[in-house]
């Protein structure tokens, strides 16, 4: 999964016409490698819509612009708009994940 370095590279990406999902996420996060665990299945599922990753450390400031508030959270974003927010409490098994990605076919 691409990751996210830059606010040029972050505002690129949302503003793209095709559902992009960014995951927050830190190093230190247990929950996150638990995440990373299965997401690859569920990507390979959706390969209509691109994925990446954003290290809440890294830009902290975007982090802050989208209300994340715990990791790891996935959030849909389309046309330059938030379209939807995966809270980390919702994140940590694969059929929770699926079950939100159903919105998004």
């Amino acid at each position: 999964m691409e990751r996210i370095k830059t606010n040029d590279q972050y505002e690129k990406t949302i503003n793209e016409n095709k559902v992009t999902i960014i995951k927050y996420e830190a190093t230190w996060c247990p929950d996150c490698k638990r995440l990373d665990h299965f997401i690859g299945d569920i990507m390979a599922e959706h390969q209509d819509k691109k994925w990446l990753e954003l290290n809440i450390e890294d830009l902290p400031e975007i982090t802050e612009l989208n209300e994340v508030r715990g990791i790891p959270s996935l959030l849909v974003y389309k046309n330059g708009e938030k379209l939807a927010h995966l809270h980390s409490a919702n994140t940590k098994n694969p059929g929770e994940v699926k079950e939100f990605l159903k919105q998004f076919k």
